[in-house]
C-alpha cells in the first residue's frame, strides 16, 4: 500500500466533513477551517472541451490561470464567486489583464454543454474560458485539484443540484498551482493573489 500523502489525506478529512454536511442537508462548501489546513493538491495539466474546440491548461503556459470548479445551474455559490473573480480581474490594469485568463469548469457535463458552459464563463470576463467533458474526464481534473462534487435533490422539480466545494485555484504562468482562496474571498485579496501570481517565477 503506497503512503498516504499530506493532500490525500486532507482531501480525505474534507470529503468526511462534506458528507456529514450532505446528510444534515445542508449546502456543500468548502469550510474555511478545513481549507486553512489542507496542504495544495498535485494540480497539474488537463484537456477538457471548449465551444471552440479541446484546451489543455498547457496551452495557457505564460498566462495565470484563475480556475474555478462549478456548473451553469448553480442558483447562488457559482455566481457569486464569479463575480468576485471578475471583480478582482477587471481592477487589474489593462498589461495584467493581457497575463490573466478566468477558466470555468463544469462539474455537470450532464447538462453543460460546450456552448453553454462557454456562455456562462463569459458573461464574468470576455476572455474568460468555459470547459466540460465526458463524466470521466471532469471527475479525473477534479481529483488532481481535490475537487468534491455530487448530485443533489434527485427528487426535485428542477431535476437536480450539484453540491460542490467552492474554491478558486490559482495557478502561475508555468502552470503550477500556487494558492486556493476560499469561498466568500473578498476580490481586493483575489486581485492581489493574481499579482503574486503574475510575479512568481517559480
Amino acid at each position: 500500500m503506497k503512503p498516504s500523502t499530506p493532500w490525500l489525506a486532507g482531501f480525505r478529512q474534507l470529503r468526511i466533513a462534506l458528507f456529514a454536511a450532505a446528510i444534515a442537508g445542508s449546502l456543500t462548501l468548502l469550510p474555511a477551517n478545513l481549507q486553512s489546513e489542507i496542504p495544495l493538491p498535485p494540480g497539474g495539466d488537463f484537456t477538457l472541451q471548449s465551444e471552440q474546440g479541446r484546451v489543455s491548461l498547457s496551452d495557457l503556459k505564460g498566462q495565470v490561470v484563475v480556475l474555478y470548479f462549478g456548473y451553469t445551474s448553480c442558483p447562488s455559490v457559482c455566481p457569486v464567486s464569479l463575480s468576485m473573480i471578475s471583480s478582482a480581474f477587471r481592477g487589474l490594469t489593462p498589461e495584467e489583464q493581457a497575463s490573466v485568463r478566468i477558466v470555468f469548469v463544469s462539474v455537470d457535463p450532464e447538462r453543460d454543454s460546450p456552448k453553454i458552459v462557454g456562455n456562462y464563463a463569459r458573461a464574468f470576463g470576455k476572455t474568460a474560458i468555459g470547459l466540460t467533458g465526458s463524466p470521466e474526464q471532469i471527475r479525473e481534473t477534479a481529483k488532481r485539484y481535490g475537487v468534491y462534487y455530487r448530485k443533489a435533490n434527485l427528487d426535485s422539480a428542477m431535476g437536480y443540484s450539484v453540491d460542490h466545494s467552492s474554491v478558486t485555484y490559482v495557478i502561475n504562468a508555468r502552470g503550477r498551482l500556487l494558492r486556493l482562496l476560499k469561498h466568500g474571498t473578498k476580490p481586493s485579496e483575489i486581485q492581489e493573489a493574481m499579482r503574486d501570481a503574475i510575479r512568481s517565477k517559480e
